[in-house]
């Protein structure tokens, strides 16, 4: 079988290969004739038939499982319905999951010292290839999803690098409820629908218009297209309130957020809560210098401003002498969302604005948070963290990648990671969020 890479030039080959280790992005990583193959749908230790859907002939092979010849022990029917219809949905749902958290945690090793350079004694001690699981048993644990409306006004889960809608096999990561009884609603052909259960399990339902997308700059059947498309989805769109209200309220701690309905919220119910409690601890863990001043915090990507609340209301954690918290956003949505939550609460000041270039105007701090996009944060934004020379730094990264990236960045300005936790809030998916605590190498805690 692997001659037939010679013969057949790759794409529709079919191999047979023996996966080693996992990928970041959800895939398994083998070698056929000296040439990585990455594998979609197969677990490491498995032996595997693959169709080969790319192929990069100065560099890698990429295919899809077709038919398992030794499974792993760890290797289950996937509980989604969707998925196994061919949804993007829950990509790791035939990894059990406990193992699946393992794998996560050889991806977070092989990002930190791959990408980010990080040698073994330098990862020693600080946990990063633990992951968490945040309770739940990896089926209904979503608060927040986003279908897509088909051509007849379905609403389902959109395909795996497709455009189709899969109706009728629903997620298994929806809390119950939540995408239930959906026909009953007249909704538009290629429309989205933002589906949300607020605090007291409250569904909400709201429409997001179809994309546009502009004729000149594609054509059917092409990349451009499927651009052109992706840009009509972040693109302001119109909106309409199906069921429920245009804001859905979330606790964390003794506060309440009123967040909209289309708006960015974490998935998982208990994150919000989880990350915010690590975060504390994590600073808790540093030595912060008492001055006469009170400390100043930045919250930097801080969104409706989760962190900068977990830092003003701990209590006996020694962060008590954080006098000002600057919460830096870009989304109009998140900082109106700030605004309500503490209207009464003048320790807080909000900026919004593009990081980089807000960041570089701010009172110096003592401690600096930053919840990145799945983009990172990138040299421009680590470069005025690091000049401003802040006592700690916590970095949230919900890509591995770009968050060994940035950790390496930081390091470059002489910080290093004292601690690392890892959540496995997405569970059935690749998917893996990490916190790094970092502080300067020259300085002593």
């Amino acid at each position: 079988m692997n001659e037939s890479i010679g013969r057949a030039g790759g794409v529709g080959a079919e191999l047979i290969v023996r996966l080693d280790r996992p990928a970041n992005g959800g895939e398994s990583v083998g070698r056929v004739d000296g040439r990585v193959v990455f594998v979609r749908g197969a677990i490491p230790g498995e032996q595997v038939r693959v169709q080969i859907t790319d192929d990069r002939r100065e560099s890698f092979l990429r295919g899809e499982v077709v038919e398992i010849l030794e499974p792993s022990a760890h290797r289950i029917d996937t509980p989604c319905d969707a998925a196994r219809h061919g949804a993007g949905c829950c990509d790791l749902g035939f990894v059990e999951p406990g193992h699946a958290r393992t794998l996560k945690g050889q991806v977070i090793l092989d990002a930190l010292t791959r990408i980010g350079r990080f040698s073994v004694a330098d990862l020693d001690g600080i946990d990063a290839g633990t992951v968490a699981s945040l309770g739940d048993d990896g089926t209904h644990w979503r608060v927040r999803t986003r279908l897509g409306v088909d051509a007849e006004g379905r609403a389902g889960m959109h395909a795996f690098h497709g455009s189709s809608i899969i109706t009728d096999h629903p997620c298994a990561a929806p809390e119950p409820g939540m995408v239930d009884g959906l026909d009953a609603y007249t909704v538009t052909p290629g429309a989205d629908l933002a589906v949300v259960a607020d605090m007291d399990g409250r569904r909400h339902i709201t429409e997001l218009a179809p994309p546009r997308v502009h004729a000149r700059r594609s054509r059917p059947g092409t990349r451009g297209r499927t651009q052109s498309i992706r840009r009509g989805r972040e693109a302001p769109r119109a909106q309409r309130v199906v069921e429920g209200d245009p804001m859905a309220a979330h606790r964390v701690g003794d506060r309440i957020w009123q967040i909209p309905v289309a708006a960015f919220w974490q998935a998982h119910r208990a994150a919000p809560s989880a990350y915010a409690r690590t975060v504390v601890e994590l600073l808790a863990g540093v030595e912060l210098a008492a001055g006469p001043e009170p400390l100043v915090a930045w919250d930097l990507y801080g969104g409706a401003g989760v962190f900068a609340a977990a830092m003003l209301d701990a209590p006996g954690d020694g962060l008590e002498a954080i006098g000002t918290v600057h919460v830096v956003e870009s989304d109009t949505a998140a900082v109106s969302a700030a605004e309500r939550t503490f209207a009464d609460d003048d320790r807080v000041v909000l900026h919004p604005g593009d990081v980089a270039g807000v960041a570089a105007g701010l009172p110096t701090p003592d401690v600096v948070i930053l919840d990145p996009p799945r983009t990172g944060a990138g040299a421009a934004v680590i470069d005025v963290v690091a000049d401003a020379d802040p006592a700690v730094i916590v970095h949230v990264g919900c890509d591995v990648g770009r968050f060994a990236r940035d950790l390496a960045l930081f390091a470059e300005h002489g910080y290093q990671p004292r601690v690392i936790r890892s959540f496995d809030a997405f569970p059935m998916t690749h998917h893996v969020e990490a916190i790094a605590c970092l502080v300067p190498a020259h300085r002593e805690m």
